[in-house]
This record gives C-alpha cells, sequence and structure tokens, in this order.
C-alpha cells in the first residue's frame, strides 16, 4: 500500500485494475487506492507478472506499507510466489508475537522490581497469547460481519490461508452462522450504552425502527475526524456583511456577452477574486494559528473552494488567486470540481491553501456559519442574493442583497481585522470593476 499523501496512514483498496497472471509493464496503472479524500492510480514501479493479490478489492483500513499483491520477476515461478506468500501472511502474526512478547518481559520485569523477593508471590493464571487467538480476515470482512452481528470466527475462510473475506461473509450470510452475543463478545460488551446513552444504531434496533447503516468512507472519516477537531479546539466567533450584488451581476452578464460561448464566468468565480484580492488588501486576515510557532502570515494567496461531492466535501484550490482573472479561475474551479466529484484530484491539489470559500446561495440558503477548515485561519461563508428593499440616498429602493459571514479563529485574527476584511470585500463586490485594479 502506498502512501499518496504526506498524511495517508491507510487507504481503501477500491479496484485492482490487473488479473492475476497479467503481464505487468513499469508505468502500467495497476490499482486505484482511496485515500482520505480521492482515488489515486498506482502505478507499477517493476515489470514482472502479477502472481498474487493478497488484499481484494473493496478491502478498507488498509495501512501503509503492507503487502497488497506480489509481483512475479522473469525465471521466477510457482515456487517463489509460494514463499513470498508465506512470508506475507506471516508478517503480522511475527510483529504481533513480538509486541506480546515484549509486553509479556515488561509486565513481568516490572513484577520483579515492584516485588520484594522475599514475599512468595502466588502463581497467577497464565495470559494467552493474543496472536494465538488471531482471527485472519480483511479489513472489510471484519467489518461487514460487525456489520451484520455474525461470529466471524465461526467463519470458514476461502482466502490466502484461511483468510476471511467479504464473499465469505457474503455466504455466511445466506446459509446463516451464529451470531455473536454480548456475553462472547468483548466487542458487544463495548458496544454497550454508555454513560451519555446508547447509540443511533442501538435506539434504532430497541425501538425498532427501520434503519440501515450506511458504511462510511475514507473521506467522510477525515471530514468528520477533522472539523470535529476544529469545533472543539479552535476558538470560532462569527462577523456578518451583507453586500449588494447588482453591480457585480451585470458585471457579469457583460463579461460573459463579450466572451461569448467558451467562456461563462459564474458569480462564484467573481467572489473568489474579490475574497483574495480582499485579502491583499488586509493581509493580516490571511494567517493561520501555529502551535510551535504562533501566527504564520502567508504572503500568497490560496484560496480553498468548498465542493460537494457524494463522498463528502472537499475544497480544491485556486492558487495565486490575487493574480488571476475572472476567465482563468472560471477555467481552474470547473476543471477542479470535475475532478473533484470524480475522486481525481492530487493531494498538491486540495492541501495547503491559506483561506476558505464556502457558497450555498445556489441552494437558495441565506445566511450560515460554516466551520475553520484548519489550519486557516479564516472561512468565508456567503448565502444567496435576494431581492429585498434597501435604504439609498434616504428613499426606499430595491437591490439584490447576498449576507457574508466570517468565520474566524481568535487565536489569530481579532475582531477589528476581522471587521476590516469584511468591509474590503463588501466594497469590491459592489464596485467590482475595483477588483480589477
Amino acid at each position: 500500500m502506498p502512501a499518496l499523501s504526506p498524511t495517508m496512514t491507510e487507504g481503501t483498496l477500491a479496484k485492482w485494475l490487473k488479473k492475476e497472471g497479467d503481464t505487468v509493464e513499469a508505468g502500467d496503472i495497476i490499482a486505484e487506492i482511496e485515500t482520505d479524500k480521492a482515488t489515486m492510480e498506482v502505478e507499477a514501479v517493476d515489470e514482472g507478472t502479477l502472481g498474487k493479490i493478497l488484499v481484494e478489492e473493496g478491502s478498507a483500513n488498509v495501512p501503509v506499507n503492507q503487502v497488497i499483491g506480489l509481483l512475479l520477476e522473469e525465471g521466477e515461478d510457482s515456487v517463489a510466489l509460494d514463499k513470498a506468500v508465506q512470508k506475507a501472511a506471516s508478517a503480522p502474526n511475527d510483529k504481533q508475537a513480538e509486541k506480546d512478547s515484549s509486553s509479556d518481559q515488561s509486565a513481568s520485569a516490572k513484577n520483579t522490581n515492584s516485588t520484594p523477593s522475599s514475599t512468595p508471590q502466588a502463581p497467577g493464571p497464565v495470559a494467552k497469547s493474543s496472536a494465538g487467538n488471531r482471527i485472519f480476515a480483511s479489513p472489510l470482512a471484519k467489518r461487514l460481519a460487525a456489520e451484520e452481528g455474525l461470529d466471524i470466527s465461526t467463519i470458514q475462510g476461502s482466502g490466502p490461508h484461511g483468510r476471511v473475506v467479504k464473499s465469505d461473509i457474503e455466504q455466511a450470510k445466506k446459509g446463516g452462522v451464529a451470531q455473536k452475543s454480548a456475553a462472547q463478545s468483548p466487542a458487544a460488551a463495548q458496544a454497550a450504552p454508555s454513560a451519555t446513552g446508547p447509540g443511533a444504531r442501538q435506539l434504532a434496533q430497541m425501538f425498532n425502527i427501520p434503519h440501515r447503516v450506511e458504511s462510511v468512507n475514507n473521506m467522510r472519516k477525515t471530514i468528520a475526524k477533522r472539523l470535529t477537531e476544529s469545533k472543539q479546539s479552535v476558538p470560532h466567533f462569527y462577523l456578518s456583511i451583507s453586500c449588494e450584488l447588482d453591480n457585480l451581476l451585470a458585471l457579469r452578464k457583460d463579461l460573459n456577452v463579450r466572451a461569448g460561448e467558451d467562456i461563462k464566468i459564474s458569480v462564484n468565480d467573481m467572489l473568489i477574486k474579490a475574497a483574495a484580492v480582499a485579502l491583499k488588501k488586509v493581509p493580516a486576515a490571511n494567517a493561520s494559528w501555529d502551535e510551535q510557532e504562533g501566527i504564520v502570515l502567508y504572503e500568497r494567496v490560496d484560496i480553498s473552494v468548498a465542493v460537494a461531492t457524494d463522498g463528502g466535501l472537499i475544497t480544491p484550490i485556486i492558487k495565486n488567486a490575487e493574480h488571476k482573472g475572472f476567465a482563468e479561475i472560471s477555467h481552474q474551479m470547473k476543471d477542479l470540481a470535475g475532478r473533484a466529484r470524480a475522486g481525481k484530484l492530487k493531494p498538491e491539489e486540495y492541501q495547503g491553501g491559506t483561506f476558505s470559500l464556502s457558497n450555498l446561495g445556489m441552494f437558495g440558503i441565506e445566511h450560515f456559519d460554516a466551520i475553520i477548515n484548519p489550519p486557516q485561519g479564516c472561512i468565508l461563508a456567503v448565502g444567496a442574493g435576494k431581492a429585498q428593499p434597501v435604504v439609498k440616498d434616504n428613499a426606499l429602493a430595491i437591490a439584490t442583497v447576498m449576507k457574508a459571514t466570517l468565520s474566524v479563529d481568535h487565536r489569530v485574527v481579532d475582531g477589528a481585522v476581522g471587521a476590516e476584511y469584511l468591509a474590503a470585500f463588501k466594497a469590491l463586490v459592489e464596485d467590482p470593476l475595483s477588483i480589477l485594479l
């Protein structure tokens, strides 16, 4: 399992593109790996024949550097393959046994040091090595068994060296195997209602509410983890301002007429540019908090733009956004959003932005507060433009008004700086020609 990003520790083997027995050339795409944010293609670095697939497609939580397949070099035969399979299969056991041995020695040393030699100790029960109880099963098979409440130890595996795989779980569901009871399963005991109450699935079962459990991909797990950490550890505060959009909408219409059919500039493209230029005017808002160093001020504006996908939210980046025109931003956003929804973004295309923009106006949402995307210091949430009465020159008029809300990390940006940024953003939106100066 390759490390496809600096932060990747595990991944899902989404699909094998080569079968056992297929010839592989260096540079061939052999598999698709799902990381926390994208599905990426893996190239072979050597040539040979794909002798054995050790991790079936669909397996989740596969650790980086775990052997997922074996490649036979020229001149190698099934004998070499069998040895390699045995070595790969025994590696987890060897590591676990070594860990257990180390733990036992440590515990023994601790007891020896803490107990006076003159005091005889009654012999205690011999701890059974967990290596001897190891159940060989793919991560996907374990998860499916847990979801169905099946006792995986009673299922005969058909994988390498008796490993339980997905097809074995599906067969067990059809044929029926022992259900794991709370008394015989430590995992089930841990799943008992906590002090804060039962979980959602337990409640549904207790009250016979029809339900289904949807498996969570790596992207959704990462979103859940990072945003929970953000909301718990980042001191958020919020500032809102109303912007009149009529001049911006008129300029957009004029630019699209001039550009012809090849370019279609959106309101979002123009807001990205306005957000970036406002950061150049108020650089103190283009910053992050570093626990060791303090405040990090960025000298470049890279706008992370929230894009909704089937798997969750992802934020592709428009780099150097303050120096790009509306047409270039429009072209890049269409490309990045399309590849984001297809899971084809490269890590450098969604990691490392300095400021985020989230726009739910296309869904009719007028106002919302966004959660900061760590380690960034701010995120700007914009809603839909809505025609409403306003007062101009002491007279009542109608204008298209959009509300923008800035979520701020108070460790980095104070209220006055956040207010200064929103004032700069509002001025640019209401006088869009100044964005181009």
